[in-house]
């Protein structure tokens, strides 16, 4: 492992049109460690996944993963943002798979064409990812022939085969019926023992008291509160994140 922070954020600030969502982020993520990000609707999380994978570009404030940094004073080139891409990869909230391919070529596409490695040496490769989260035997199904927990493990899949620095996780199970949450958190977990390093927004508040080694309760577009998943989710400082947290643990 790489020695210092692998994330590092530094005054990220970002706007649309009169609501300024990021009003000054920072934050740092060492190599291997799970960062999750907590806190209301509209508080800004998954604009900082979004600005970390180069998806959004900051009004203002550096951003730093894997090694490579771009300082948003200014607008870098389109080269640039390309390169800070290249270093994360995102599991969205809506699974965003191909419908017209089949799941393996899902996983394929990615690295063949973004990346323009082998085709054979890819699919080897995501035919053994597909194995790792319990999909192989669907590999030449399709979208709508699974279930949402399937489809989003396939979405996970799909990530690791471009053989990121960097997971992000933008509410990976906000959109599955209950009772399919569990297998997608249980191969995020997988991947927390294996050393990969994730930045994950959620609401599931015993996943991140079991997996994180940092939480970050945004508000407003600040970081409110942060520390150890003991120290936020169990005996959180602010009077804030302990509305937040009993709203979530305990809705009625």
């Amino acid at each position: 492992m790489s020695e210092g922070p692998l994330v590092e954020v530094a005054g990220l600030h970002k706007r649309f049109a009169d609501n300024e969502v990021l009003k000054g982020i920072d934050f740092t993520a060492d190599p291997g460690t799970v960062t999750v990000l907590i806190g209301p609707s509209g508080s800004g999380k998954t604009t900082v996944l979004r600005c970390l994978n180069g998806l959004e570009v900051p009004d203002a404030g550096v951003v730093s993963v894997g090694g490579v940094a771009l300082d948003f004073g200014t607008r870098p080139a389109e080269r640039e943002l390309v390169r800070l891409r290249a270093q994360s990869a995102m599991v969205f909230q809506s699974y965003n798979l191909f419908p017209h391919l089949s799941v393996l070529e899902n996983v394929v596409i990615g690295p063949t064409v973004v990346q323009g490695r082998p085709r054979e040496e890819v699919r080897t490769e995501a035919l053994s990812l597909l194995e790792r989260v319990g999909l192989s035997a669907k590999a030449e199904q399709h979208p709508f022939e699974l279930s949402g927990g399937q489809q989003q493990r396939v979405g996970i899949a799909r990530a690791l085969a471009q053989r990121p620095e960097l997971m992000l996780f933008d509410e990976p199970t906000s959109a599955l019926d209950p009772e399919l949450v569990g297998e997608v958190l249980a191969v995020m977990k997988d991947l927390a023992g294996e050393g990969w390093t994730m930045v994950v927004v959620t609401h599931e508040i015993r996943f991140a008291q079991s997996v994180a080694d940092q939480v970050l309760f945004l508000d407003g577009g600040v970081v409110l509160e942060r520390g150890t998943p003991a120290q936020v989710l169990t005996d959180p400082r602010e009077a804030r994140t302990r509305t937040f947290l009993q709203r979530i643990l305990d809705p009625i």
